[in-house]
């Protein structure tokens, strides 16, 4: 059998192609390695609970009923309806920097009472700078390049509160080490600052749920544990997809959400190499320590859905040279939300960059050792942003680059991929497509309108 269009991973921007391809009758089959869908935003069962990896908070969050922004419309290609997704808005989240806290939520005026607060000569270049933003399509098209630190400081003037603005959207979307590029910049301010934080009750398998349902509904094959080997080309298309068994199958289209180098390897010519190269390597990973407690955070005196933290007046945000940089992270806490009910036990995800190579080198045993190790130093870094738990902690888990690596194959465990993107989608091959993070969309909302945008500008011309 050929199908019209063979996908390459079962994470959300796979899933939202396969059924935007679905609903206009296009033979879809979604091949994943793994034995769960998800990709980088599954979740998992450990010990009698069900956890997520990934999910922080879904970006973008407009209220119900709003017409325009990326929610919106991507609602409306999927064909789902607001209910479905359950989502339910942040109580409110802060940067914090050493003698300054600015705290925003999902109103934008609450921020800029902020800046007007602590940088009151700053407002006005505030205002200009969210004027001059990119009026990026909401699709996910039309993306320019640029420093993104170059168009900041032309409009803010104290390094400060520049640091502060970056803290936020890099730990969320930054594929590069100390920048962002612009058109990235637009959409990460918008989605985290103009638009806002939001979280199913239920956690990332609710959303997961509703797009496989919706995928299989309309007649979707999915295919787990079923890794792809080669992609086969002739005369400049892809001709055959190789599986992990040795089987084969015809595709007139493949869409890969693997990555722009993981996807390149699979390819059995030899510009496959070159063009391999193209958009660098990423090089920055991620450890996160997952702590349950026995009591709920706003019990202990935390009330905030994020906590961006940064313990000096300059942001590093690069690859450091131990396996955790240690002066800043992001706390998250999934029971500070506006829920109507409460979760039952209280969850601490704290999120810090790391160094996958030290990682990696690791023998079992030294690995398993330094995770506890990593655990403790990282909990220790972030009470000084939040009140301290630790005592109340009745299960923990941790994830390192390696694990990322491991589970996803993304190279040295870099989520938000190469540091340059391929934001049109296309290869070397003329049917070969790729989706996700190395396409230029990151996030929940970002991979969903990635997948979105190749089915519809490729596959569905438009």
């Amino acid at each position: 059998m050929a199908y019209d269009a063979v996908i390459i991973g079962a994470g959300m921007s796979g899933l939202a192609a396969g059924i935007r391809l679905a609903h206009y009758r296009k033979s879809v089959c979604i091949l994943e390695q793994h034995h769960a869908i998800g990709g980088l935003n599954s979740f998992y069962r450990q010990r009698g609970r069900t956890l997520d990896v990934g999910l922080h908070a879904l970006t973008n969050y407009v209220p119900k009923g709003t017409k325009s922004g990326p929610l919106s419309r991507l609602l409306r290609h999927l064909r789902l309806t607001w209910d479905e997704l359950a989502l339910v808005p942040q109580l409110g989240s802060t940067i914090a920097f050493p003698d300054i806290r600015l705290n925003f939520n999902n109103h934008f005026e609450l921020f800029v009472s902020e800046v007007r607060k602590f940088f009151p000569r700053q407002i006005d270049g505030l205002m200009n700078l969210v004027n001059a933003l990119l009026e990026y399509d909401q699709l996910g098209r039309g993306i320019s390049g640029g420093s993104a630190r170059e168009f900041v400081k032309s409009h803010i003037t104290d390094p400060l509160l520049t640091e502060m603005i970056f803290c936020p959207l890099l730990y969320y979307g930054g594929a590069r080490e100390r920048d962002m590029e612009f058109g990235q910049f637009c959409i990460m301010f918008r989605s985290i600052f103009l638009e806002g934080f939001a979280r199913p009750f239920d956690g990332v398998r609710l959303i997961l749920k509703k797009l496989l349902q919706k995928f299989k509904t309309l007649g979707g094959e999915l295919r787990l544990r079923t890794g792809v080997r080669r992609i086969f080309s002739k005369l400049g298309r892809v001709e055959k997809v190789q599986l992990s068994d040795g089987s084969e199958i015809e595709a007139k289209n493949v869409l890969s959400s693997a990555g722009w180098s993981e996807t390149m390897q699979l390819c059995d010519c030899q510009l496959a190499d070159e063009h391999g190269k193209q958009l660098g390597t990423g090089q920055l990973g991620f450890i996160e320590t997952i702590s349950v407690l026995d009591k709920e955070p706003k019990q202990l005196g935390h009330d905030r859905t994020i906590v961006f933290f940064n313990d000096s007046e300059n942001f590093c945000y690069e690859k450091p040279n131990m396996p955790v940089d240690l002066r800043s992270g992001v706390i998250c806490s999934p029971n500070n939300f506006d829920y109507n009910e409460s979760l039952g036990e209280g969850l601490i995800r704290i999120t810090a960059i790391a160094n996958f190579d030290q990682w990696k080198n690791l023998s079992t045993e030294d690995y398993r050792k330094a995770k506890q190790i990593w655990y403790d130093k990282t909990l220790e870094s972030a009470i000084r942003f939040m009140p301290d738990f630790r005592k109340h902690v009745v299960d923990t888990d941790m994830f390192t680059p390696l694990t990322i690596s491991r589970f996803t194959g993304k190279e040295n465990g870099a989520i938000y991929g190469a540091p340059d993107k391929k934001y049109d989608g296309k290869t070397h091959l003329e049917n070969l497509y790729v989706c996700g993070t190395d396409q230029g969309m990151v996030g929940i909302i970002g991979a969903i309108v990635s997948g979105i945008t190749i089915a519809n500008q490729y596959l569905l011309n438009g």
